[in-house]
């Protein structure tokens, strides 16, 4: 079956969306918003449910991060179906991150024309060519899903939200592992001070903070040097600080013996080297664990030896999160590549297995010059605000979407340039409705439509051989206005928010 012809099967008009139920009556009367939303604000503040400012930044300073008032409503079958498969997709992306073969394949074009991927992978065969020091891996992803409001396949007595579709799968710097259950904190207190205590029991237990520590500590013992540092790889400069900050202070509370450091890819390039069993040293720490959050976009790179860096880190018998190959993994262009018939049986012996995460793939076409190409390109072209267009980019900020896809498709038809973008078939979830606090609004917020994407994590520690660690930890919730088309909280386009499950 052809591109077009696949494409044809799916559910095209935003106007068949859903609208999920209001979990409480709104509007609030104008007094009791006022009032719910100033100590909302401060007990965010107060539990650290906060940011840095981007526009007014100090390292002195905070302010909250962007909230729903009212958790939003979602199917607690759904719900319930993404935390089962996380496991699976678990399994899945480590099989996928150890065979060379398929990362080789799957990115041999988009290397050519896109420079940080290139870079990326010239840092994978070199340390595959050397012999890998450490082949254990750490993964702590998230897989990104939302609800397909227009899905069809359903029986009619289901409900009208009843598939959900995944966005993406991440696997370097994963990140609201403390905000994401912040946020159902923020709204487990406002839903007590509502009156609607009662409430409470439909706001699923999240201990995604504690899962994620779980796995970063589980590989210090592994290394099994107890005066071994983890060490998280930052940004120059950090505006997501507590949901770093309350990772460190949760390892210290869960195991105290283990001391986290924090720096940065051009610490490591002018302090760092490797000893005679090739320890990663800096400052007179042996590094036992990276996490890395930064390294995942051009920007963290100044220069060559930053890149360097990246490369001595990856040479070293330290365990990484993620090493290069997970990273590689985590590009659209492989994930493009799995949900190609057949990829996943190469992965997955299980047939039940293969069948549940086809379910969840939506559509995505590849932009080489083949025939299957030029088919994708040809739908861009004819129907733009039917798809959108992906680069080999993480960090939020970086897609196409609507009128402009077809501007894009159509500049770089002709060039190399187009295999290193994908596209993916734009998925329309339900809307909900609700009230968005911000930080620096002096007006009451007001009632708006939004859509929400759900985040599960997971942790899966192995080697090439055996999976010894796989766990599903926790999830958080993004929500934006619903004529958005980022999400990102830390873009400052999203708000915390958390699922209230619904039958």
């Amino acid at each position: 079956m052809s591109v077009s012809q696949l494409a044809a099967k799916k559910p095209k008009m935003a106007e068949e969306i859903k609208h999920l139920p209001m979990i409480v009556p709104l509007p609030l009367p104008e007094e009791q918003l006022k009032e719910i939303v100033e100590k909302s604000k401060d007990w965010a503040l107060m539990h650290g449910a906060a940011m840095r400012s981007k526009t007014q930044f100090s390292e002195d300073a905070l302010f909250f991060a962007p909230f729903v008032l009212i958790p939003s409503a979602f199917p607690r079958k759904e719900f319930a179906k993404a935390l089962e498969i996380q496991l699976i997709l678990n399994e899945l992306m480590h099989k996928v991150a150890h065979d060379r073969r398929f990362l080789t394949e799957s990115l041999k074009e988009t290397i050519k024309v896109d420079e940080f991927t290139g870079n990326l992978f010239r840092i994978y065969e070199t340390v595959l060519g050397e012999g890998l020091t450490q082949p254990i891996s750490l993964g702590m992803v998230r897989s990104d899903l939302m609800l397909e409001g227009s899905c069809k396949n359903h029986a009619p007595s289901s409900t009208p939200y009843c598939c959900w579709k995944q966005v993406e799968f991440n696997t370097i710097a994963s990140g609201f592992g403390w905000l994401g259950p912040s946020s159902g904190a923020i709204q487990r207190y406002i839903l007590q001070e509502l009156g609607h205590s009662d409430m409470l029991k439909n706001l699923p237990e999240n201990n995604a903070l504690e899962g994620l520590c779980s796995g970063m500590i589980e590989a210090w013992k592994i290394y099994g040097k107890p005066e071994a540092v983890i060490m998280f790889l930052i940004e120059d400069i950090t505006y997501n600080i507590c949901d770093q900050r309350f990772h460190e202070f949760k390892i210290r509370e869960m195991c105290p013996q283990v001391r986290v450091i924090r720096r940065t890819l051009t610490d490591m390039a002018e302090r760092a080297s490797l000893g005679p069993k090739k320890q990663l040293l800096i400052d007179e720490c042996e590094v036992g664990v990276i996490y890395f959050r930064a390294g995942y976009e051009p920007g963290h790179y100044h220069s060559q030896k930053e890149w360097d860096a990246r490369l001595l880190m990856e040479r070293s018998l330290a365990i990484k999160s993620p090493s290069i190959h997970y990273h590689l993994a985590g590009t659209k262009k492989v994930q493009q590549t799995l949900a190609k018939p057949g990829a996943l049986d190469q992965f997955l012996n299980d047939p039940s297995k293969v069948e549940k995460v086809k379910q969840i793939f939506a559509g995505l076409y590849s932009l080489d010059f083949d025939e299957l190409g030029e088919q994708a390109i040809q739908m861009a072209i004819d129907d733009p605000e039917r798809f959108v267009l992906k680069p080999q980019r993480e960090g939020g900020g970086n897609n196409v979407y609507g009128l402009e896809v077809r501007d894009a498709v159509k500049k770089m038809k002709d060039s190399e340039e187009r295999t290193a973008w994908i596209l993916m078939e734009r998925i329309h979830p339900p809307l909900s409705t609700g009230y968005m606090v911000r930080p620096g609004g002096s007006k009451a917020p007001q009632l708006v439509d939004m859509v929400s994407e759900l985040g599960i994590f997971g942790v899966v520690i192995g080697d090439a051989e055996k999976i010894t660690y796989n766990k599903q930890v926790g999830h958080m919730l993004r929500t934006k206005v619903a004529t958005a088309n980022e999400g990102g909280v830390a873009a400052g386009l999203g708000a915390l928010d958390s699922p209230y499950l619904i039958d």
